[in-house]
Parts: C-alpha cells; sequence; structure tokens
C-alpha cells in the first residue's frame, strides 16, 4: 500500500514560510522562525551538530517526520539553497527527487542521500518517490512554490504546519496561488508547545 503524501513547514505568525531572496536564508527573521527546531536533540543529532539538546514534544515530532519518510521531493530552488548550506552528509537519508529543466545525473551524498533530477514535471517527481519510499510516506521538503504545485495538483493527503511566534512582512507565503475552490481541509491536531503551535490537517476535494 502507498505511503501519504505531506508537506511540513514552520510559517511565520503573517504566513511567511521563507523570506524572498536565498542570500537572507539563514539571517536573523529566519533564524527566529526556525528558532523552535533548532535547539532539537533529533535535529542536532541528525545534522551532526554535536551531542545534546532538548527532549520533549517538540523533539519528538520532528523524530516522528523523519521517520516517516520514505522519499522526499524538492523544487530546484530549495536545492540550489540547500546544496551551499548542507553538511556533506545531506540530512534527509532517503531519496530525494529535485523537479528541475537542468539534466544531471543523480547525486550520491554520504549517509544514504542521494539526489536524482526529474526533467518531466511534479507527477513524474512523485511518482519517482513513491517508489523509491517503499510504501513509507513521501515528504514534499519544499519550497513554498512546489509545495503550492502538489497542493493545486491535488497531490497532498495531508500536511502540518509548525505555527512559529515571528512576524516576516514580506517573503514566501505558503498559500499565496491556492487554488481554494478545490482544496478543503480536515483539521487533525492543534497542539501548542511553549514554543510553537503544531496543527496538522487532511486535505480533501471539495
Amino acid at each position: 500500500m502507498a505511503g501519504k503524501v505531506f508537506f511540513s513547514v514552520s510559517m511565520s505568525l503573517d504566513g511567511f514560510i521563507a523570506p524572498e531572496s536565498l542570500e537572507d536564508l539563514m539571517g536573523q527573521q529566519w533564524m527566529e522562525l526556525q528558532q523552535w527546531i533548532l535547539p532539537q536533540r533529533f535535529f542536532r543529532e541528525n545534522l551532526k551538530l554535536g551531542e545534546g539538546g532538548e527532549e520533549g514534544r517538540d523533539n519528538d515530532i520532528v523524530r516522528e517526520t523523519f521517520e516517516r519518510t520514505g522519499a522526499s521531493v524538492m523544487g530546484k530552488r530549495m536545492f540550489e539553497a540547500g546544496e551551499q548550506a548542507w553538511s556533506e552528509e545531506a540530512p534527509f537519508h532517503t531519496p530525494v527527487f529535485v523537479v528541475t529543466h537542468e539534466k544531471r545525473d543523480p547525486w550520491a551524498r554520504p549517509g544514504g542521500t542521494t539526489f536524482h533530477f526529474v526533467n518531466d514535471g511534479i507527477e513524474a517527481a512523485l511518482e519517482q518517490a513513491r517508489e523509491a519510499a517503499g510504501g513509507r510516506d513521501v515528504r514534499i521538503a519544499g519550497g513554498g512554490a512546489t509545495i503550492l504545485e502538489y497542493v493545486n495538483g491535488g497531490l497532498i493527503d495531508e500536511f502540518s504546519i509548525a505555527l512559529s511566534p515571528a512576524l516576516f512582512g514580506s517573503g514566501i507565503r505558503l498559500f499565496e496561488g491556492v487554488d481554494a475552490v478545490r482544496v478543503a481541509l480536515e483539521p487533525v491536531r492543534a497542539e501548542p508547545s511553549p514554543k510553537v503551535t503544531h496543527l496538522a490537517y487532511a486535505v480533501r476535494e471539495r
């Protein structure tokens, strides 16, 4: 049985998930948005940031998201930003399918992450990711434009948002351009922690 297709993001209170410019990634606003995840023990261990870290419900959610994922899909913009920022051992440890027009051979990294470059659209990338996931879930990793394409294509089963106490004012909105006429949401979870509020929704056709 095929797993679910989902995305999981941090979002500011005014609806943004990233700054507009790649140069602002890892800047002050970005750090405020991600402040809940950076000290978590599982996150630190996965990125080889050192021992220790916080444990609790936030940490459990980070670990659960990682463990359910059998493969990931991302857009070219996210890949290009990550290619510069990720360590040699990229943090996915699964196959990753990059939606792009660039023709490129698969790029294997230490630790089990291999990037595959898909030139024929989001559905082809998802089909390959499902096969590679082996029955586990497929995560649409980002960025915002790629997530939106999958939402508007009716290809997302569920998603989660870590609503962070930060304001951006401008940047990339998660649902800018969503086809709201066809997308209905069913609440699954609303769970506050001291740092963020975790929201989860199942996606239904209207």
